[in-house]
């Protein structure tokens, strides 16, 4: 285990490669609830950020629980990214959280309904 603190240059790179990664949530019944997603990650501030629709299944999962994991894993390389996740509906907030999937990705298609989830990267696990 680690911090984001300690990842070194190398983690820090791979994170800011073109790689799909999964968000891992808790629902209600403690089962977990795992699905691919885009994300960026932000070192300044130590934000994992997803784009989404809300209420879809992991938005509620975290308003519910308010924890959530990102891993990312290529061949023999792999992190994972685990904190307290919130919500966000600040319409600022989730432009620049569509702004840096778009850097990363591509431009997402519109949707009205999209919303933000934030993880405060807490935990680091992995090797990269």
């Amino acid at each position: 285990m680690t911090t984001p603190a300690d990842l070194s240059a190398g983690a820090h790179a791979f994170l800011a490669e073109r790689h799909l990664g999964t968000l891992s949530t808790t629902r209600r019944d403690g089962s977990v609830h795992v699905c691919a997603v885009g994300f960026s990650w932000d070192a300044a501030s130590k934000l994992v950020r997803v784009i989404t629709r809300d209420g879809s299944q992991k938005v509620r999962n975290v308003e519910a629980t308010g924890r959530g994991v990102v891993a990312q894993v290529d061949g023999g390389r792999w992190l994972s990214l685990e904190g307290p996740a919130r919500v966000v509906r600040d319409p600022e907030a989730v432009a620049d959280a569509v702004a840096r999937y778009t850097t990363r990705y591509q431009e997402p298609r519109p949707n009205p309904e999209r919303v933000a989830i934030e993880i405060t990267v807490e935990r680091v696990l992995g090797r990269a």
